[in-house]
């Protein structure tokens, strides 16, 4: 598991005052390229246009409280091999000091060969990084 912690910014509130729904999937994004960095992942070169991508194919959130500007919140992610070329983040979104959660969300992946759009092993960097927050791995740990 990697945890990724921020502030919500006015710009990310709806006419409400509370987070724009989209917005969710995108504080989720950042946690994932914040686990990224955090695994000694080159980003410039993971998500620049290469030989491999790994496009989201799925994604999902469920709301539970009303996330508004200036609360401070932790973003719990894990992901999961599904197979050799899927794997899928859960994230737990919490406010900083609380176990009370706000939402939850998944991101499916797949790793694909850009030429000519087929699927493709997940990259040693990916299993690196899977390896480290999996889980399997926090299960093994405890």
């Amino acid at each position: 598991m990697f945890t990724y912690r921020r502030t919500i910014r006015f710009h990310e509130t709806d006419a409400a005052g509370v987070v724009y729904f989209a917005n969710v999937l995108t504080l989720c994004h950042e946690a994932y390229e914040a686990s990224l960095v955090d695994a000694d992942v080159d980003v410039k070169a993971f998500f620049s246009r290469g030989d491999v991508a790994i496009p989201v194919v799925h994604a999902s959130v469920d709301f539970r409280r009303p996330l508004v500007c200036g609360d401070t919140i932790a973003i719990c992610l894990t992901p999961r091999q599904i197979d050799d070329s899927v794997f899928e983040i859960t994230y737990r979104i919490h406010p900083e000091k609380s176990d009370v959660l706000v939402a939850t969300a998944l991101t499916r992946h797949v790793c694909i060969q850009t030429q000519p759009r087929e699927r493709s092993a997940l990259t040693p960097v990916l299993i690196q990084w899977l390896d480290r927050f999996s889980a399997t791995q926090d299960s093994q740990e405890s």
